[in-house]
């Protein structure tokens, strides 16, 4: 469909932009400010795909006109024939699609022209974008002359068309099709790899917009059902009647719900819960609880950012119990899990591996120190939630005056009281403070996003301070968005906190699969190293392999990571 971009709800964005140009004095002539009426202008039609007959036509170039200012327009022949072909023309002229309104251009950038096969443009030869594309180009330079061109979301085809992957030539179909205008590029902050083929091969400077929160999938039809037998099951777990009829249930329902696939279940036809010991119930409850946890627990991006839009106290919540959730040993911060645990006298990375496989108290405990943690969070979360459930600015819960009168009235802050309640009272408030305080930061940089901001400056001519992108629940200083993203220095991958993160997957993956294989570790271990990945993630990739060698790399004191050590064979384990 056209108007569509990752995470991004494109036309409210849209709206929110051309306010703010309004604001700042630029001529939108007689643009509406309602994403209904500004869809409805440009595309006449929400449903709308690239080059439908609906799109509004805000020029038709005749093939004359368009010869005249493509000075490569007949290279194009090769590969589409003369103008004006069949992509963005009707018969006669090349269309270009959109609305203007003032001196503001809203286009449709054309498709690739191989939409059944777009990667054919990257890697053949002979390959270019077609006429329609080449005259969209032309018209915002030479038409509309254009003093500016906003790429409005990730992403577009520009980038991606044929030439040099780096440093780009006069013979190179980016450099030709954007010629002197000068690009900015609206980019999800967790996709610096791609803005970096924005930035290389079509020269935009980037302007990075929050991604939507990631979410818990939850559970529905008979995932929930077989959660629900699970609660009943552990209130009744003594029982030998109805205790005993609740497993044959979680059995049964397991197979209806294909579980059998990821869990080791006894067979549906002859399995009868009443011939098992205790033991084997909870170790088969335990395993399905542990499964539907995995899946209920698997995150999924919340809807669509709107640029500018400070965020909603639930989406600051979602965002902040996973940053919680990480141990930053280069800060010297536990995460929340860690912390909870502790209070009862146990380790968060034995919990998980207990829950892992399939321990029913281990299970039922990760699940009451998450609850717990996203109560703490909430806590912090509410102490700054206006009236219309919106995080607009951050009250400092950590003053010198409130902790003082507090201390001196022996109360508790709000997360503490949050986690006490969800039945961990002992938890230490002074343990608790450098994750809280963390958090607080991280809420800060969620709200200061200058997304509109950012925006403006290129628009103006004026330098856009540089940010990192990836992830912003490994790394929150991706935040405030609404900077010019960059990927990251080689040299200090993979970062501490990576290497504690991949230390413990490489721990699992020879656990399940000295598991699948009689206890044997595999003599080889294939992997795929992908650039986005180590790039979103700072390294995991590489560390894992580290890991799997058994070494771990080691930074120098400028964070440069240029030699490894061996780990200890009593740490190694193997």
């Amino acid at each position: 469909n056209v108007g569509t971009a990752a995470y991004l709800d494109v036309f409210d964005s849209i709206k929110a932009v051309l306010g703010q140009l309004k604001t700042e004095g630029y001529n939108i002539g007689d643009a509406p400010l309602d994403k209904a009426a500004i869809m409805e202008s440009v595309l006449n039609d929400p449903e709308a795909k690239i080059a439908s007959p609906e799109l509004n036509v805000a020029y038709r170039m005749s093939t004359d006109e368009y010869y005249e200012l493509t000075p490569y327009a007949k290279d194009l022949e090769e590969n589409w024939g003369p103008a004006p072909g069949n992509l963005n023309s009707d018969g006669q002229n090349l269309v270009i699609y959109g609305k203007q309104f003032g001196n503001v251009f809203i286009g449709v950038q054309p498709s690739f022209g191989y939409e059944g096969d777009p990667m054919r443009l990257l890697f053949a030869k002979s390959a270019s974008p077609h006429h329609g594309f080449a005259a969209y180009y032309t018209y915002l330079e030479k038409i509309f002359e254009a003093d500016a061109v906003l790429h409005f979301g990730t992403h577009g085809s520009l980038e991606f068309m044929p030439g040099k992957q780096v440093g780009m030539s006069g013979q190179c179909y980016p450099d030709r099709l954007i010629n002197s205008l000068p690009s900015a590029y609206l980019y999800a902050a967790n996709n610096p790899s791609e803005a970096t083929i924005a930035k290389r091969r079509s020269y935009s400077a980037t302007v990075s917009y929050l991604t939507p929160p990631a979410e818990n999938a939850g559970l529905y039809k008979g995932l929930k059902e077989l959660k629900e037998l699970i609660s009943s099951f552990q209130g009744l777990r003594g029982n030998e009647g109805r205790g005993v009829a609740i497993v044959n249930s979680i059995v049964s329902t397991a197979y209806t719900c294909n579980l059998d696939k990821d869990v080791d279940l006894p067979p549906l036809d002859t399995y009868d819960a009443k011939t098992d010991t205790p033991e084997g119930r909870d170790v088969i409850v335990g395993q399905v609880y542990s499964q539907i946890m995995q899946i209920e627990s698997r995150l999924l991006p919340c809807g669509l950012h709107t640029v500018g839009v400070p965020p909603s106290a639930e989406e600051a919540i979602a965002t902040l119990v996973n940053i919680a959730q990480l141990d930053r040993p280069e800060d010297e911060i536990e995460g929340l899990p860690r912390v909870i645990a502790s209070s009862i006298g146990r380790d968060i990375n034995e919990i998980y591996r207990g829950n892992n496989k399939g321990i029913l108290a281990d299970v039922e405990l990760n699940e009451k120190i998450t609850t717990a943690a996203r109560a703490a969070t909430r806590a912090l979360v509410e102490q700054s939630t206006d009236s219309d459930g919106r995080v607009k600015e951050v009250k400092n819960m950590f003053d010198e005056v409130g902790n003082f009168f507090g201390s001196m009235m022996g109360a508790k802050k709000p997360w503490t009281n949050a986690i006490v309640k969800a039945g961990f009272p002992d938890v230490n408030e002074d343990r608790l403070q450098p994750v809280m305080t963390y958090l607080e930061f991280c809420l800060n940089q969620i709200v200061k996003d200058n997304e509109l901001g950012g925006i403006m400056e290129l628009l103006n001519g004026e330098f856009l301070m540089p940010a990192p992108g990836g992830d912003p629940i490994r790394n929150p200083d991706v935040l405030p968005t609404g900077r010019n993203m960059h990927a990251l220095d080689p040299s200090s991958i993979p970062t501490a906190a990576a290497v504690e993160v991949s230390e413990a997957v490489v721990r699992k993956l020879l656990e399940k699969l000295a598991d699948d294989n009689n206890g044997e570790f595999p003599e080889s271990i294939a992997f795929t190293l992908w650039g986005t990945d180590n790039i979103k993630t700072y390294g995991e990739s590489l560390a894992q392999v580290l890991a799997l060698v058994g070494v771990r790399p080691v930074s120098d004191s400028l964070g440069r990571v240029n030699k490894v050590e061996l780990i200890p064979l009593e740490e190694l384990g193997r």
